[in-house]
């Protein structure tokens, strides 16, 4: 019963960085416009993956090495420098009509439009704050869980997990029931918008970057 309470605590602090506003969420709603509700699962797929590996690593002790302000600082400029191509990129194909409702996309070359599970990946790593929230709230609680040997490590998975698939799921749902009376402009118009968050995080990111190198 403990064990449970505390997986279900631990969802619940899942959802305060599900449901920010993100990459990944921008990436579920760009994908689920251009494929359908699949793009939610799928991105979640490659999302929660990733997010095994963090688990496994944190056991084994990574979590101090990504609190390095070195480390920390390469991330960030990494990570924002691929948001910035990724969102110039979604701009520039919904902006030259590039993109439709009707068709698959044209030259469009962003990781998004190849494999939803491989993008899900690719943004998650590239977001400094999804690393550092894992290295710190993340491995305090892992600790916690670790009493309880492997029952409990799979419970701080699944536990965690579960809140990113209710929460992106939820997001492709209203995306794909609007789509079926969306004309061709306002889903133009949603990239634009989703691209120019992209880029406007991407900054962020890469400033945040700067600042733990200097710190």
């Amino acid at each position: 019963m403990e064990l449970l309470l505390l997986a279900g605590s631990w969802w619940l602090i899942g959802f305060t960085g599900a449901m920010m506003p993100g990459p990944v969420t921008t990436l579920v709603v760009t994908e689920t416009t251009k494929r359908g509700f699949i793009a939610g699962p799928l991105v979640t797929l490659g999302h929660v993956a990733l997010e095994l590996v963090m688990v496994v690593a944190l056991f084994f002790g990574l979590g101090d090495w990504l609190k390095q302000n070195s480390i920390a600082g390469a991330i960030g400029l990494l990570g924002g420098l691929f948001l910035l191509w990724m969102g110039l990129d979604i701009v520039r194909s919904a902006w030259q009509g590039k993109v439709s409702l009707n068709r698959a996309p044209r030259g469009d070359r962003t990781p998004s439009s190849t494999n939803p599970v491989v993008a899900g990946i690719l943004t998650s790593i590239s977001n400094p704050y999804w690393l550092m929230w894992w290295a710190t709230i993340g491995a305090a609680y892992l600790i916690t869980f670790r009493a309880f040997g492997i029952a409990g490590i799979v419970a701080f998975y699944v536990g965690h997990t579960l809140a990113d698939w209710v929460w992106n799921n939820v997001v492709a749902f209203v995306v794909a029931t609007g789509r079926r009376v969306m004309s061709d402009q306002v889903y133009r118009g949603i990239l634009v918008v989703c691209g120019a968050f992209l880029i406007v995080l991407s900054f962020y990111f890469v400033s945040s970057g700067i600042g733990f190198l200097r710190g």
